[in-house]
């Protein structure tokens, strides 16, 4: 199984990801199809799950990206709960990638003109925006629950899950005891046990925060005590899914918010991780900030700091594209030709990053180089703080180079970023693939993937029409204190190792996920006062650029 590749999810249940309509619309054509005929194609663009009339609608393109809800799905494959699968960091990292996700859904809601996402703190009043997904469950022909605007979360009196009841007062009191554990500062195991909760700590001991997303997730099999913390993240999505119909009095199928393959879809997903990231970030920020020493760098400096696309320096293209599956393997009607469904996503014009680096020593130096981005203003127009910026940094690259002594000019592609997989299959490309016994072997370099990744194309947000303006990060850190000793046949991913780690091996960064900005600012750096992030500059290991992003409505050609 260590070589078995897949095809891509929208291939295998295009139902999942196309509307039922125009599945229908798929097989008609297949049907009227001509002999010279090669292929069918059937379009369909964001916009079949609802209408300009509410505001979400804005961000559709985003919610129901295709690569977006095939990365969700796989990466909760990777790390699934209950399966007794020990991953390294795997709390953590539940962590960091959805934040990651919440920063980059809060940019692009910010590029279309709407507010950051709002936690669903308050579960006694109505949740205003609906959601019907208009897809079905597989090739089975039944469609996913519904929720209508105003719905009211209720107690779960189902059978789903091999459960038979749930309460919301019970998600509260888990959400309670988690609260009271983080502000005393440890978790209570099941024999009564304390184990500490802090993020300063030295292997092989657990940070606070992979403690802590062990015990949100939840995993029965690592949380430390599940029958007291309970498991506040997955029932919560189980209590959302089952919203239409709580007590199956309607012999309702459960909503979208039941399935990783979909459940990003529904605006729901965001207020509700929105929730769930507000308990991490209530633990981040009473932790320590990070000291000078830790954050610096002897004898490196980075001089300068830019993007380059199309000609352009430090303005970013972005716009339309679309993409061809072919469907019809994954659908219920048999055709004589290829069926193909053609998706319109966004995209960008690749780009380029340019970092100059001094290294005034004598010897060589491996560094980590860090690069984030996270748009400049708030919704008032307004120049954000440190504080109020944080958690819209969105990692965008995180890699290794050897700093020769002197200038050092480091040219890294967008298409190289350490958080996206580009490489996604079609049946076709498995039908003609090489060998995989040999995995060493040079025509196997394409196949040695995993499909867990964010979409490369969504690697950038939205941004307006007459330019967003963004602040780019890149930090230069020691790499003989980031590196981490992995174990002999590591199975390494070829991208995506920031949001998806490593198979079988050790999350391959030191430093906690995040760094720097995984926690409050020191008040004082360098005997001056800290207030933006642009304050840590004054540290000659780390640069900013400010950078505009334009969408220009039109289609992008890749």
């Amino acid at each position: 199984m260590r070589h078995l590749r897949l095809p891509s999810i929208v291939e295998i249940f295009p139902c999942m990801f196309v509307p039922v309509t125009t599945v229908s619309e798929m097989e008609q054509e297949a049907r009227k199809s001509t002999p010279d005929q090669e292929i069918v194609v059937t379009e369909y663009g964001p916009e079949f799950s609802s209408t300009h009339l509410k505001p979400e609608h804005r961000v559709a393109y985003w919610r129901e990206d295709y690569g977006i809800n095939s990365h969700h799905w796989h990466w909760h494959l990777v790390y699934p709960v209950d399966l007794g699968v020990m991953r390294d960091r795997k709390g953590e990292l539940f962590f960091y990638m959805h934040q990651q996700m919440l920063a980059r859904y809060d940019m692009d809601r910010l590029s279309v003109g709407l507010n950051r996402v709002q936690k669903l703190s308050n579960w006694r009043i109505p949740i205003p925006d609906g959601y019907f997904p208009k897809l079905t469950i597989n090739n089975a022909g039944q469609t996913w629950g519904s929720r209508q605007d105003n719905s009211l979360l209720q107690d779960y009196r189902r059978e789903d899950f091999g459960l038979l009841s749930l309460d919301v007062s019970e998600l509260e009191q888990w959400h309670s005891r988690i609260m009271d554990a983080i502000h005393q500062g440890y978790l209570v195991d099941h024999d009564g046990n304390q184990t500490r909760l802090t993020d300063n700590v030295k292997p092989p001991e657990k940070r606070g925060i992979d403690l802590l997303g062990d015990t949100v997730e939840a995993d029965s099999s690592i949380s430390l005590n599940s029958l007291f913390y309970g498991d506040l993240h997955n029932m919560g999505h189980v209590v959302l899914s089952a919203i239409h119909d709580p007590d199956y009095a309607h012999r309702e199928n459960l909503g979208v918010m039941s399935d990783t393959a979909t459940a990003m879809r529904d605006p729901v997903f965001y207020r509700w991780h929105k929730y769930i990231d507000d308990i991490f970030q209530e633990y981040k920020v009473i932790q320590p900030p990070y000291t000078t020493e830790e954050l610096s760098l002897s004898s490196v400096e980075v001089v300068s700091v830019a993007v380059e696309s199309q000609g352009q320096k430090n303005q970013l293209i972005t716009g339309w594209s679309t993409r061809d599956f072919e469907a019809s393997r994954g659908l219920d009607f048999n055709a004589d030709k290829p069926v193909m469904v053609r998706l319109t996503h966004l995209n960008h014009h690749p780009f380029v990053y340019s970092i100059k680096a001094v290294n005034s020593g004598s010897l060589p130096k491996e560094v980590t180089v860090r690069i984030f981005m996270a748009p400049k203003l708030n919704e008032r127009g307004v120049e954000m703080n440190f504080m109020e910026q944080r958690l819209l940094w969105a990692e965008m690259d995180r890699f290794t180079h050897d700093l020769k002594p002197g200038l050092n000019h480091i040219l890294r592609s967008s298409t190289s970023s350490s958080i996206t997989n580009s490489n996604e299959f079609t049946f076709r490309d498995l039908e003609e693939r090489p060998n995989p016994d040999n995995p060493g072997a040079p025509e196997n370099t394409l196949f040695n993937f995993c499909g867990c990744g964010w979409p490369q194309h969504m690697l950038l947000p939205r941004g307006k029409q007459e330019g967003m303006p963004f602040e780019l990060f890149v930090m230069v850190t020691d790499w003989n204190q980031d590196k981490v000793a992995q174990p002999d046949g590591a199975c390494s991913c070829s991208a995506a190792a920031s949001f998806c780690g490593i198979l079988d091996a050790l999350y391959p960064d030191a430093r906690p996920m995040g760094f720097p900005f995984d926690r409050r600012p020191m008040p004082v750096l360098l005997n001056r006062p800290v207030g933006r992030a642009s304050d840590l500059t004054r540290l000659s290991n780390i640069a900013m650029q400010d950078i505009t992003i334009t969408f220009t409505n039109a289609q992008i050609t890749q």
